[in-house]
């Protein structure tokens, strides 16, 4: 019998809540990640935190800065795995794909933050390397942001454009009403 889905939870850091980010999308994506949290921890599924530590000084991400820290209702249980990574993939120089492999887990359900950067990322990866990939299109958000021609592009033009990217390629992108309905389902 295969193994139930991980779910892989991206940056959901205290970082992410800064007043200096710029303005975003989804306001309402940390909850819909909550209800997604609770029903993997309820049904006793794997549960991967990742988090980002930056090797900039200056970033909220460093180390020894609060921003590094889980948002408290993220927080991972201690028999959960965290990974942490220094680049938007979770898969690279982490043990991640390792970690997945050896317990035989072969789907995946990606939320958290950026869409365009850490979503992106570790979607597609998750896609190359052959993982049957969920992205969660209302459990991820990202920022507004200047393209390179230099027009300015809405944090959901952003977001829209990035789960595009990856859909029918390296994962599906599904809501998570959907992803709950097969997930109780039992077809994951």
């Amino acid at each position: 019998m295969p193994q139930p889905p991980a779910l892989i939870i991206i940056d959901m850091q205290k970082g992410m809540q800064s007043a200096t980010l710029p303005p975003r999308n989804n306001p309402t994506a940390e909850d819909t990640i909550g209800r997604l949290h609770a029903a993997w921890r309820a049904a006793g599924h794997p549960v991967v935190s990742v988090r980002h530590i930056s090797r900039s000084p200056n970033s909220v991400f460093a180390p020894g800065q609060s921003g590094v820290e889980f948002q408290p209702r993220f927080h991972p249980m201690v028999h959960e795995h965290v990974v942490e990574k220094n680049v938007p993939d979770a898969f690279i120089h982490t043990g991640l794909e390792r970690w997945l492999h050896e317990r035989g887990i072969t789907h995946l359900v990606i939320v958290g933050v950026s869409t365009n950067n850490s979503i992106e990322a570790s979607a597609r990866t998750a896609g190359n390397l052959g993982f049957s990939t969920i992205v969660v299109s209302d459990a991820t958000f990202t920022f507004d942001k200047t393209d390179f021609g230099g027009a300015h592009r809405s944090a959901e033009d952003v977001h829209l454009m990035a789960l595009a990217n990856l859909h029918g390629e390296y994962a599906e992108v599904m809501s998570c009403d959907d992803v709950l309905r097969l997930y109780e389902a039992g077809t994951e």
